[in-house]
């Protein structure tokens, strides 16, 4: 594949577009830029907040803490604090230059400004509106589709931007061509790509990904998924699923390290690249090798949830858990068919992994994720795999992700809507502390 093939250069445009930095998890984070941009368009505290969003955001806010609060949780105090103390210049990380002294101004914040939610009736997963007051003067800001994708913003009269009617494409302006992703290019990529072209992008994500699993299993966070796991044993397959969870119960539970996003979410960025990484250097593989195998699994997991959306009822971490697995098999010298079949076989057993929101069990989801699709790369090892018409599996790695992607785009949304209305249900309520 040669440098200047339009292949080639869509694949570095998606890479430079997708892996992001973010602190926290990513949806209560796009709530406090959205605040902290219609705050400063305002042009000054707010004397009441309203907060319009997707019953999907709802679902993903609700029981994540939202980092540098201080431990707070939820829609109201993700706005309070974009309002209060946020960087409206910093996009997902807005609050990441948030010091502890500033935890009481934004409970200060919460006592002081009323700040109205409303479940907001959208046809795209992800949208958000929100609108501060002050007097006579409002401010208003949309995003839809994505976490920065910003289709609105308007202070009194004076519209400063208007999208909306892109707004249905859930597309930022000039994005890379994501229906270009296929497994025998990415493959083929991976293989060739110039390590110049994408080694800051990939590093970083290395760095920043592989720091916060450290924290996870270092400090007590969430239901301690991943240290549970490294206690119970060791090899590099143990090890991988351990460190992405433990990536997972760290940013679930507010840490505030910032991590490096893939299909808009710190959980599939963590899945993407952490098992890959740990895999490789319990194995002794070179830093070149797993830089490659890194493009692999983030572009495999890219092209997955191109046909899923950025916000379902299916568990993102699974697409990423079976990228990373058949990134992983390609470590070993596999190639096309080693990454295709480790890929199909993993979605056989794990596609139908619902999400319930941002929490503490993702982590566990997580560690699920990427032993299943560990599971699949041995089976193919042992020349074992699942073929077209098992289930959902139909010839061809690229139709079976098609497959997976329509289950969960369309056969999944009674199961959304079902999952939003339970987790409504029982919104503001505590549960005890054997989780009943």
């Amino acid at each position: 594949m040669d440098r200047n093939d339009l292949i080639y250069r869509t694949y570095v445009r998606i890479l430079e577009e997708e892996l992001q930095p973010a602190m926290g998890c990513t949806e209560p984070v796009a709530l406090a830029w959205a605040a902290a941009k219609v705050c400063r368009t305002l042009g000054g505290t707010p004397e009441r907040l309203r907060v319009a969003v997707s019953g999907n955001l709802m679902k993903n806010v609700k029981s994540v803490v939202v980092p540098n609060t201080g431990g707070l949780r939820g829609i109201e105090a993700s706005v309070a604090a974009g309002a209060s103390v946020g960087d409206a210049d910093a996009m997902l990380e807005v609050l990441s230059q948030v010091r502890e002294e500033q935890h009481e101004t934004i409970r200060a914040f919460l006592r002081a400004v009323p700040i109205r939610v409303e479940k907001l009736e959208s046809p795209a997963p992800l949208d958000m509106e929100l609108e501060a007051a002050a007097g006579t003067d409002r401010a208003v800001a949309r995003i839809t589709g994505e976490h920065t994708n910003l289709v609105y913003l308007a202070r009194n009269d004076r519209v400063l931007v208007d999208r909306r009617s892109e707004a249905a494409t859930a597309r930022q302006d000039g994005k890379a061509d994501r229906s270009l992703l296929n497994v025998a290019d990415i493959v083929d990529f991976a293989q060739c790509v110039a390590l110049e072209d994408v080694r800051p992008l990939l590093e970083r994500q290395l760095s920043y990904n592989m720091a916060i699993a450290e924290e996870g299993l270092r400090g007590e966070y969430g239901a301690g998924v991943g240290a549970t796991l490294m206690e119970s044993g060791g090899g590099a397959d143990r090890k991988a699923r351990a460190m992405a969870a433990a990536g997972s119960d760290a940013r679930m539970s507010g840490c505030g390290l910032p991590v490096v996003i893939v299909s808009g979410s710190g959980n599939q960025g963590i899945t993407a690249s952490v098992p890959v990484a740990v895999y490789a250097r319990e194995k002794g593989y070179g830093e070149e090798r797993l830089l490659r195998a890194l493009a692999l699994s983030d572009l495999l997991t890219v092209h997955q949830k191109a046909y899923i959306g950025v916000l379902s009822a299916y568990c993102g971490a699974v697409s990423a858990g079976c990228a990373a697995a058949g990134a992983i098999a390609w470590l070993d010298g596999g190639g096309y068919d080693a990454v295709a079949h480790t890929v199909v076989n993993g979605l056989a057993m794990a596609a139908g992994i619902v999400c319930d929101g941002a929490k503490a069990s993702c982590a566990g989801k997580i560690a699920m994720a990427v032993e299943s699709g560990l599971l699949g790369y041995h089976m193919y090892r042992k020349g074992h795999q699942f073929w077209g018409g098992d289930g959902i599996v139909i010839r061809g790695v690229d139709n079976t992700i098609r497959n997976v992607g329509a289950l969960a785009r369309e056969g999944m949304k009674e199961t959304d809507r079902k999952i939003v209305e339970l987790m409504l249900e029982g919104l503001g309520s505590q549960a005890d502390a054997a989780g009943c």
